[in-house]
């Protein structure tokens, strides 16, 4: 506890305060993002505010930890620095856009796999080469299917930092539950870095964390789902939902704009556009502000979700998950019926 106490409070403060002077280096360097017909914002914004989180999160690890767990720590940072930098260079313009989701993701989940994370999915229900390597194949869709979805949820002011500091607070309390130091750790590391960030991004933005940041936070949301052994009262194998009901409110997301952008004939994770929840909310409430902190909510009600499937058998905990999984859907049919502006052109 303590350890995880020590990591929120430096990546707090870190982050806090590097995004100052990480303001003005986008500013003199002109790294801002430009208003535009698909932006929600009306003047130029300096990005690189990713560049204070990662500093934050890795100030905290540095401090909190030592000896094979920080090993252990340097190798996933690995992965995390590629897709932060890859996101930076994406941010300067420097990249086709699809380098990220094909090149960089990619390539961020095999350091994963060959540093021994991966799912342990299809290994609980059957031991054996062929489980191994389905598991293999699970984690690479898993970490760039996260990291991606963190990557488009960057478009509200606060939306991206808050939406990930929600997972990491469920992320470290299972952690804790557990006894999993390293798991708590970064995900306090992570909560405490996205929280001093928010000081700065929630609207009225002074500042953006671009892609290098979104897919940075993507990427070790994912991670975090992979380390974490959560402890389940029935003890049953059951344990794989809690991950995916703590990343809920990115999935959800995500599932919306798949089925929606798939439906209108373009393809979701490479045609921009203001059809998120968070635009259609907004659109709702006529609130930008209330639209950010519905998803806070939401992210919070699946962190919830997944700790009452934690305390219940197994039968009970799968038919919560088909509940809710019914309840995204209907969701999504709902939201599908709610205002938004559509592409008119595909990318």
């Amino acid at each position: 506890m303590n350890t995880s106490l020590i990591a929120f409070a430096v990546g707090l403060i870190a982050s806090l305060s590097l995004t100052v002077p990480v303001r003005q280096l986008a500013l003199r360097t002109g790294m801002v993002d430009h208003p535009g017909p698909r932006k929600v914002h009306v003047q130029p914004m300096p990005l690189l505010g990713g560049l204070a989180i990662y500093s934050g999160v890795l100030i905290a690890l540095l401090v909190s930890m030592d000896g094979p767990a920080l090993r252990e720590v340097i190798g996933i940072y690995a992965g995390a620095t590629l897709v932060a930098a890859v996101g930076i260079l994406d941010d300067r313009g420097l990249l086709h856009h699809q380098i990220k989701l094909f090149g960089a993701m990619p390539a961020a989940a095999v350091i994963l796999i060959v540093s021994g994370i991966r799912a342990q999915v299809f290994s609980a229900i059957w031991p054996g080469s062929l489980a191994v390597w389905a598991d293999t194949a699970l984690t690479l869709v898993w970490v760039v299917g996260i990291t991606a979805s963190f990557s488009i949820l960057d478009h509200m002011d606060g939306l991206c930092a808050g939406v990930a500091a929600m997972a990491s607070l469920f992320f470290a309390i299972f952690a804790l539950e557990s006894g999993q130091l390293l798991v708590s750790t970064m995900a306090a590391a992570v909560l405490g870095a996205a929280a001093g960030f928010l000081r700065w991004n929630f609207k009225p933005a002074k500042i953006f964390m671009g892609d290098g940041g979104a897919m940075f936070l993507g990427f070790l949301m994912a991670t975090l789902a992979l380390k974490l052994r959560p402890v389940m009262s029935g003890g049953h194998n059951a344990a794989w939902l809690i991950p995916i009901f703590i990343l809920g409110a990115t999935i959800f997301d995500t599932t919306l704009i798949s089925i929606s952008r798939s439906r209108r004939g373009f393809l979701p994770f490479t045609t921009p556009g203001k059809d998120h929840t968070a635009h259609r909310l907004s659109n709702i409430f006529v609130s930008q502000r209330t639209a950010v902190l519905l998803m806070y909510a939401l992210g919070a009600f699946f962190g919830l979700l997944a700790l009452a499937i934690s305390h219940l058998p197994a039968r009970p905990a799968y038919t919560v998950a088909a509940i809710a999984g019914l309840g995204v859907l209907g969701a999504v049919a709902l939201l599908e019926r709610a205002p938004y502006e559509q592409q008119t052109h595909k990318k």
